[in-house]
């Protein structure tokens, strides 16, 4: 697989603003965290682009003396990379015992079983394909 992305929540909610920006400055994403209910002081929020920053997660250029910040991860490799950390570590790599977990644990209505047919459906397609080549 791809590079491991472990980040807090505090973090993914930092990324959620730049996926949804694009780019933004220290100054916006202070701005959209105080709007969701997010007390943090700005420097807090400089320090954690920083972080970022030095994870590979996202970059910054300058301009003038501001830097704006944008993401060098997709939200779904972040996503598969967290959830296959997820499975690996509670469930020993079985993704159908973490689909039986997510299915029992939780009400889940018909309209969620059809399209989880429907994936499984169109995964043993490609899997069908995948033999014939």
């Amino acid at each position: 697989m791809g590079e491991t992305h472990q980040l807090s929540d505090l973090q993914l909610g930092l990324l959620r603003i730049l996926w949804d920006r694009g780019e933004a400055t220290a100054l916006e994403v202070h701005t959209d965290l105080v709007e969701q209910d997010r007390g943090l002081a700005p420097t807090t929020v400089s320090t954690m682009l920083s972080r970022l920053e030095k994870k590979g997660t996202i970059t910054h250029r300058a301009e003038g003396r501001q830097f704006i910040y944008r993401s060098l991860v997709s939200e779904v490799e972040v996503r598969r990379s967290m959830l296959s950390r997820v499975t690996d570590y509670f469930f020993g790599g079985d993704v159908g015992a973490l689909v039986s977990h997510l299915v029992e644990g939780k009400g889940v209505d018909p309209d969620d079983v059809a399209r989880l047919q429907q994936l499984l459906a169109e995964r043993s397609g490609e899997a069908e394909e995948d033999d014939d080549a």
